[in-house]
């Protein structure tokens, strides 16, 4: 069955949205500019979380729990001659909005030939930060020990996220490194993702703050919603006097603008003036140190063991920089990267996979080359 209506996780979409929206307005002008004009709600859920799920020929779809998390399996109804790869999906949403209800997920399944689960993690507000991890944790540990079940071999699963869905897969696929009573993962996937949330003056942020569909403000505000903290944070955050020096200092050898190809900076860069450090406000930001909030700065222990990785960046995202930073840290610790870069790419362009004339272009061939990416593990 695909239609399972209390399958779906959080809130009816249209009513956390508004709840979005009366936040950020109610914390006056400074992030008055990541309100947006009402969209009607079933427009809004169309966009947001694709479109509404049909029987599909070629799948075998089944809501299930994995120790009681909601997954929903995605398994190719065409007989193998073994067990199959198995993808973990993680979704995006900013740890507020998405669900299992995925295309990309069909689309993986069917042109990779491979089982696809997505977890259906608790979101926030309801549930708080880091629920959102921990629910996607549990759920990989318990496909890995149970992949066969599902016709999968162990040793050969996929981690993978979008946005912020990428966030997790990371923050996972590093947790997983120190287990070594579980298979390694083969594999991870992180789909213009969000890795850092130190430096909000990278290039990408720089020329692409009023991209849509996530602009720069409008995505640090979702993301101190999702940690439950106050928007009145935003303004000192953005211009980095949450960062004490020493912090600066450790941070830079990963992060520092010098790391991202000249190429990348073309369409405009000003380094930012030097910010003077609170440490109140350091104090009230300290989750987004942690590496399940931003991977990118875990330590070079941890990544040296990281698996295979393939990395999609967008050339229109605020997150472009964050994909290119962690591709050159995997790369100095001697992980293999697959990079694909979508010239004409943006944030979201992933949404309407496979939907026809309504679809991205640039989308489809970014999916096909992680298609492309899993048929060859």
């Amino acid at each position: 069955m695909d239609t399972d209506p209390d399958f779906e996780s959080g809130l009816d979409l249209h009513k956390r949205e508004a709840a979005i929206n009366t936040r950020c307005l109610a914390e006056g002008p400074w992030v008055s500019s990541c309100h947006h004009r009402s969209i009607d709600p079933d427009r809004q859920k169309t966009f947001l979380h694709g479109i509404p799920p049909w029987n599909d020929a070629n799948l075998f779809i089944e809501n299930l729990k994995f120790a009681k998390v909601p997954v929903r399996v995605y398994h190719p109804k065409v007989p193998s001659a073994g067990r199959r790869r198995g993808v973990l999906y993680l979704h995006g949403g900013i740890g507020q909005i998405g669900s299992i209800s995925k295309k990309v997920c069909r689309f993986i399944a069917r042109t990779s030939d491979s089982v696809v689960v997505c977890v259906g993690y608790r979101l926030a507000p309801e549930h708080p930060y880091p629920t959102q991890f921990w629910d996607c944790l549990t759920a990989t540990v318990h496909f890995m020990t149970t992949a066969e079940d599902y016709g999968v071999d162990p040793t050969r699963i996929i981690i993978c996220g979008d946005s912020s869905g990428g966030t997790l897969a990371a923050a996972v696929c590093q947790t997983l490194v120190g287990r070594t009573d579980l298979p390694k993962a083969r594999a991870q996937i992180v789909l213009y993702p969000f890795l850092q949330a130190v430096d909000f003056n990278l290039p990408s942020y720089q020329q692409n703050a009023l991209v849509p569909l996530l602009l720069k403000k409008r995505t640090l505000a979702l993301g101190m919603q999702y940690l439950n903290k106050d928007l009145s944070l935003m303004k000192g955050i953005l211009e980095g006097s949450h960062v004490p020096e020493d912090l600066k200092l450790k941070f830079s050898k990963w992060l520092s603008p010098d790391n991202i190809p000249m190429e990348f900076k073309i369409r405009g860069y000003k380094p930012p003036a030097s910010a003077t450090y609170s440490e109140e406000l350091h104090a009230l930001a300290k989750p987004v140190f942690e590496t399940i909030f931003s991977p990118l700065l875990a330590e070079d222990a941890i990544v040296r063991q990281l698996p295979e990785t393939f990395i999609l960046t967008c050339e229109y995202d605020v997150f472009r920089d964050d994909g290119l930073l962690y591709k050159k840290r995997l790369e100095d610790n001697g992980i293999l990267v697959t990079w694909y870069h979508v010239e004409d790419g943006f944030h979201g362009a992933l949404f309407l996979i496979d939907c026809g004339y309504i679809s991205f272009p640039c989308g489809k061939r970014a999916m096909l080359n992680v298609a492309n990416f899993i048929k060859g593990l």
